[in-house]
């Protein structure tokens, strides 16, 4: 099983960037689909980013498509999510998740294994 632990978060202005870094540990980190997820106060918790074992594959959701990036690098066991132009609406808890599944599902359910969250906070 792996263990997820989040970094990276903070407080930013509008427009600005944060790269959050998951770090994982235990089963090998190669052998599963990584994804990111954001819980803002109030609301339902929701899909950001996607990638595959490889990694050669990623998927967004379209609010942040052309914004955010999400890469891994299996040798490090870490997965990361650059995110430019932030917005004030995107203040929330963001997790990373894993999952088995080959294929990068959105839905949160699919994601078996989840790390404590970051706090990242957009000032207007």
């Amino acid at each position: 099983q792996v263990h997820l632990v989040e970094s990276g978060g903070g407080l930013v202005q509008a427009g600005g960037s944060l790269r959050l870094s998951c770090a994982a540990s235990g089963r090998p980190f190669s052998s599963y689909t990584m994804g990111w997820f954001r819980q803002a106060p109030g609301q339902e918790r929701e899909f950001v980013a996607g990638i595959s074992r490889s990694g050669y594959s990623t998927r967004y959701a379209e609010t942040v498509k052309g914004r955010f990036t999400i890469s891994r690098d299996n040798a490090k066991n870490t997965v990361y999510l650059q995110m430019n132009s932030l917005k004030p609406e995107e203040t929330a808890v963001y997790y990373c998740a894993a999952t088995t599944s080959v294929p990068i599902v959105t839905p949160q359910y699919n994601y078996n294994l989840w790390g404590q969250g970051t706090q990242v906070t957009v000032s207007s």
